[in-house]
């Protein structure tokens, strides 16, 4: 069971390196856009997560705090990706802020996920 449960954690982790290496693409490249592909790295890790969340049997307690606040700013990306997607097609081009804070907060959950045990 423990080695399913590893596997789920490299398969979340995954999801969030296609995410947030989309975004430095695109940040290299000097380009302020959404891409698909960076709705591909939150799908993949929102779903991860979401399956890390169950509890597995093991013997350490899940910390539900952790676990809501990484939900709440996964969303928020969600919602940020949706709206820069929306724009995108609309005008051809995100705003600035927009697109800086989805890297921000991507990095920002990563963070919280290492640092906060």
């Amino acid at each position: 069971m423990e080695v399913l449960r590893e596997l789920v954690v490299l398969v979340h982790l995954t999801g969030f390196a296609i995410l947030f290496g989309a975004w430095a693409v695109e940040v290299y490249n000097r380009r302020v856009q959404v891409t698909p592909l960076m709705n591909i790295g939150l799908v993949i890790s929102a779903v991860a997560g979401l399956i890390l969340a169950a509890p597995w049997g093991i013997s350490d307690e899940l910390n539900y705090a952790k676990i809501g606040v990484k939900l709440v700013i996964l969303l928020v990306i969600g919602a940020l990706l949706g709206i820069g997607m929306s724009r995108q097609r609309k005008s051809g081009k995100v705003a600035p802020a927009l697109f800086w804070s989805i890297g921000i907060l991507t990095l920002l959950n990563a963070a919280i996920a290492v640092i906060w045990r």
